[in-house]
């Protein structure tokens, strides 16, 4: 029986691979155009929502709630499963590792407090929901994320711009991954519990394992050095957005990665990527990407 998926916010990181992922697993893929669809149109009859809009951080508190309001009706109008890209702004500093669906939400900053009601008002109105939670990402193009943006420019000069600390632990999800693991969950979202929080254990890397890694994969040495902020907060009065980037600064100095009982228990069988490939493929838009030979990574199957 053929299943069918809306994707909103194709055109966005993890929408757009959602999207292919989806297709891939042969699911009928319906797209949405903002400002010319109607979602509760086109949400109907569908059998899961991705729901991949994500405004800028400084439009979170002024379109975050009605967003995902639009959608947690529009799902419950049609008892579709929405699945949301969930992240570990929730959990606040100083809570011991790992992080997984029973770690308390303390976040106290406005991001933090904005997702954290947001993911509480999918389980109080009673959605069908999958919220796949997961580090900062690595992705296969360019898509202005923390690592292509940021940390990845001087790597052909052997260069690895680190945030913070680059001894403690930080998680990552190479994007393909994750959305091969969204389509594994939707295909059994009738097994799952109405609201299932499912951490992605992806990959856990310090600043200094992944500069070995990219060493290996770039064929050259990639040295660490601190990120330079003062550049950035000069910029803040005239980037609105950067301000929440000081916001989240605090993840990049606070030991952190995703616990994988859930995740094991629910998709026994899934293979990740290995690191080395996923950072290939992160990598492979820059200057001497493939100079080992080795081409683009293909993501694991299972």
């Amino acid at each position: 029986m053929e299943q069918t998926v809306l994707i909103l916010g194709r055109r966005g990181r993890f929408g757009r691979t959602a999207a292919q992922a989806f297709a891939g697993a042969g699911w009928q893929v319906r797209g949405f155009t903002r400002g010319q669809d109607d979602l509760d149109e086109a949400a109907r009859g569908v059998d899961v929502i991705v729901m991949g809009w994500n405004p800028p951080y400084h439009h979170w508190a002024a379109q975050l709630p009605g967003v995902h309001a639009r959608v947690r009706r529009a799902a419950l109008a049609n008892d579709a499963t929405v699945i949301v890209p969930g992240n570990v702004y929730v959990f606040g500093p100083d809570q011991g590792m790992p992080w997984d669906q029973e770690t308390p939400h303390r976040a106290g900053n406005l991001l933090g407090r904005l997702r954290i009601e947001m993911e509480a008002a999918y389980r109080a109105e009673g959605v069908r929901t999958i919220l796949l939670r997961a580090g900062d990402f690595l992705d296969t193009e360019p898509s202005g994320n923390w690592f292509d943006l940021m940390m990845a420019p001087k790597l052909p000069r052997g260069v690895l711009r680190y945030p913070g600390d680059a001894n403690i632990p930080h998680a990552w999800a190479y994007l393909p991954d994750l959305c091969r693991a969204a389509v594994a969950l939707a295909e059994r979202r009738d097994s799952l519990q109405r609201f299932e929080d499912v951490p992605f254990p992806g990959l856990t890397m310090t600043g200094h394992d992944m500069a070995r890694a990219l060493t290996r994969v770039r064929g050259h040495a990639v040295r660490v050095r601190g990120l330079t902020w003062w550049p950035y907060r000069l910029a803040w009065p005239f980037m609105p957005m950067i301000k929440h980037l000081f916001e989240m600064r605090y993840l990049w100095n606070t030991p952190h990665r995703l616990s994988d009982t859930r995740f094991k228990a629910l998709l026994p069988g899934f293979r990740p990527t290995p690191a080395e490939e996923a950072l290939r493929a992160a990598t492979a838009h820059l200057p001497g990407a493939g100079v080992m030979g080795e081409g683009a990574a293909r993501p694991a199957t299972g």
